[in-house]
């Protein structure tokens, strides 16, 4: 896939842009890109979710998670099988501690290979989905619904130690694919961290770079409230919410891929706005995910 833009992420106290970096290097089998997912698992996830008593924040990150997994699985998928081009992680933070939250035959493992993550999901669930039939009408449908991850919710939120986690795991991935497109993390998280001051960890896991750029650190704020969501602010929201100004000074700028994506899908953002949503519904957390991990032209 051709990633291009012309932006890196200076790691000042203010996040500015700078043009000495090209985001430019294509998605190959031969230069894979990495994804890596940091669930938060904390007790506070078997809340609600967006105001919705019937779904819990454990079961919708879950379920939007597993949807992402299997939507790169499909679109690695030629004639000749699933191809290599990314390797995927996702760890869970506070059950009860920070580990990789595969299941099933990836179990315990922090990155994976696409093709592998297409051939070993933990089941198979046959889902119900709203579809529109050609008269207009709505209609139900059965899905296949492939499933790696499951929702938990138990204990605290050891943010410090998952951002500490993220940038061991990428510094080894990155020894090894020096030449392509730098990591993209996306942290999940419903809660202020219980381990520190997870800003010194954030920034030297953004620091992080290939030949290519710095990793790109995306966060999202999601809650048990029923509001209207704010996704990729340019300022940090001002709301009386401290903890959403700390992930805001923590996120990434979004690269100009990202920024013509967002106002493809209908968001007011300009060359200042970061890769941060706060009180996200679980609409708004799938398309934040989707725009975050969209592929263009996979070689």
């Amino acid at each position: 896939m051709i990633l291009s833009n012309k932006t890196s992420v200076s790691l000042n106290d203010e996040c500015e842009r700078g043009d000495n970096i090209m985001y430019s290097v294509e998605i190959s089998r031969s230069n894979p890109g990495c994804f890596l997912f940091l669930i938060d698992q904390s007790g506070s996830m078997g809340d609600p979710f967006g105001g919705n008593p019937t779904l819990l924040k454990s079961h919708g990150v879950a379920d939007a998670v597993n949807r992402l997994l299997s939507n790169l699985v499909i679109k690695c998928s030629k004639d000749d099988g699933i191809r290599n081009y990314f390797e995927v992680g996702v760890i869970g933070y506070g059950n009860p501690d920070v580990s990789s939250a595969f299941m099933g035959t990836l179990a315990g493992r922090e990155l994976v290979k696409i093709e592998e993550i297409g051939n070993n999901p933990l089941r198979i669930e046959e889902r119900l989905q709203q579809i529109s039939a050609a008269d207009g009408e709505t209609v139900q449908k059965s899905v296949k619904f492939p499933v790696w991850i499951e929702p938990l919710a138990r204990n605290g939120t050891p943010m410090c130690k998952v951002f500490d986690t993220a940038r061991s795991i990428l510094e080894r991935w990155i020894a090894l694919n020096l030449n392509s497109y730098p990591p993209i993390i996306i942290n999940i998280t419903d809660g202020d961290a219980t381990d520190g001051n997870p800003i010194p960890y954030a920034r030297d896991l953004m620091r992080l770079n290939t030949n290519d750029g710095n990793v790109l650190l995306f966060n999202i704020h999601i809650s048990n409230q029923h509001s209207v969501p704010i996704i990729y602010p340019d300022k940090a929201p001002t709301i009386s919410d401290q903890y959403a100004a700390l992930l805001f000074e923590i996120s990434s700028l979004l690269p100009d891929t990202f920024i013509t994506a967002a106002l493809n899908d209908g968001y007011a953002v300009n060359q200042q706005s970061r890769g941060f949503g706060f009180n996200a519904d679980l609409i708004s957390l799938i398309n934040f995910i989707d725009i975050g991990t969209r592929v263009g032209m996979l070689r």
